[in-house]
């Protein structure tokens, strides 16, 4: 049996998982030497999955997420990215609404929320990023079929086995590998976690007149609608993300109706204000869950992104929540490291469990309560939302907050957040 021994083994390469590996790869190859080694394992083979049909969703960047990829040496290699210049919030028909401006916020420059890059792309900067470092090596396809953490103190270290027959060996095993987390299971840990009854429906838009930059969240009865701006395409068309939430019974007979049953459905939701409408590429859609690990690590073994919680795409907030995963556990594994600690051991993870479980707690909570609140049309509670988002609107302190919270740049940041190395 062959046997390979690493630093880190990250199972998952998806967007959390590989910019982990970039951001170890990077920052630790500063410390001289060799730098720390990393593995990266996936199941899906990367050339499938930088197809333009695998994936038809965008993510939001935000400003201290888009900071940490610069300081990595990812964001250099991003080709399409749409600023997001403001946002505005409605609900329903009503009149009430919160309107961001970027401008409102100057002591930032003049910056951006963040972007809108569309998960093909970043998987090919990706890509990009990790021919760059020596010490990062992905092995893709290829699944894993059994783990061993050992005994706590016992400095031995943790074991992955392969599909292919031969072992990894690695002080530290991070799972990054979705919810649906085999690492997660593999490790005992249990999860919280429930449906939403709601299906997310993804796709491209072609729009007559231009978005100039304003991300749209309507919030309807079925749940919220967004409108996501998009870079113009290669003939010039102004294109949008759309996410669309709709009970699955009702997405499912959506999703079949031919381009004009589409189309008028979109324009019901949509209204006029773009002009002619067009759906572009395939229809995607997504079951909407909750999830939130039990714990964040145990003995050699961390978890990141969506293994350690899942949340609801209602702020967009969704991938962002996973780059803080990445940038707070990358300068606690980097310092302890430099320091000559070992990095499987509790009680360095611990310093990362208890960094980000706060954060993730209370996002996961707040998006779940506004799915709650948003997705129904009971008259008082309709009244009492809507009649918020004006007070919001008229509040400057209030707007600055949530406006900061929308950029990724409230509360204790890592450095790479910040957009310092490690």
């Amino acid at each position: 049996m062959t046997t390979l021994d690493t630093d880190i083994a990250i199972v998952g390469g998806g967007l959390a998982g590989l910019t982990l590996g970039i951001a170890l790869g990077r920052m630790g190859g500063r410390m001289g030497g060799p730098g720390l080694r990393v593995l990266l394992v996936d199941r899906e083979d990367p050339a499938r999955a930088l197809a333009a049909g695998f994936d038809g969703r965008v993510s939001a960047i935000a400003l201290a997420s888009q900071r940490m990829l610069d300081a990595i040496g990812l964001w250099r290699h991003v080709s399409e990215a749409q600023p997001m210049w403001d946002i505005r919030v409605s609900d329903g028909d009503s009149r009430l609404f919160v309107h961001y401006d970027h401008r409102d916020l100057a002591e930032l420059g003049d910056q951006p929320f963040g972007w809108m890059v569309e998960n093909r792309v970043m998987r090919q900067a990706q890509q990009a990023a990790l021919a760059d470092l020596p010490n990062v090596t992905l092995l893709a396809p290829m699944g894993v079929t059994g783990m061993q953490l050992g005994e706590s103190g016992s400095g031995q270290p943790a074991s992955l086995q392969l599909a292919d027959g031969r072992e990894i060996r690695a002080r530290l095993v991070v799972g990054a590998d979705g919810r649906q987390s085999q690492i997660r299971q593999l490790a005992g840990i249990g999860v919280q976690h429930w449906s939403y009854n709601q299906t997310g429906i993804v796709c491209t838009v072609v729009h007559e007149r231009p978005h100039h930059g304003v991300a749209q969240e309507r919030f309807l009865p079925a749940g919220p609608f967004a409108i996501l701006p998009m870079t113009d395409d290669s003939a010039g068309r102004h294109r949008s993300s759309l996410v669309w939430t709709e009970p699955p019974e009702r997405a499912k007979a959506i999703l079949a109706l031919d381009e004009a049953g589409f189309v008028a459905e979109m324009r019901l939701r949509f209204g006029d204000h773009f002009g002619k409408l067009a759906s572009t590429g395939p229809r995607w859609s997504y079951p909407l869950t909750f999830l939130h690990a039990r714990d964040y690590c145990a003995h050699r073994l961390a978890l990141a992104g969506d293994a350690a919680h899942g949340i609801h795409p209602i702020a967009g907030q969704g991938l962002n929540l996973g780059l803080r995963d990445v940038a707070t556990l990358t300068e606690v594994i980097v310092q302890a490291a430099r320091v000559g600690l070992d990095i499987g051991q509790e009680n360095v993870l611990d310093d990362y469990a208890r960094w980000r479980r706060v954060d993730s707690t209370v996002l996961s909570a707040v998006t779940d309560g506004l799915t709650r609140l948003f997705s129904n049309d009971i008259a008082p509670i309709a009244l009492a939302r809507r009649l918020g988002l004006g007070l919001v609107q008229k509040l400057p302190p209030a707007k600055r907050l949530f406006m900061r919270h929308a950029m990724g740049d409230l509360g204790r940041l890592p450095k790479l957040l910040r957009g310092e190395a490690v």
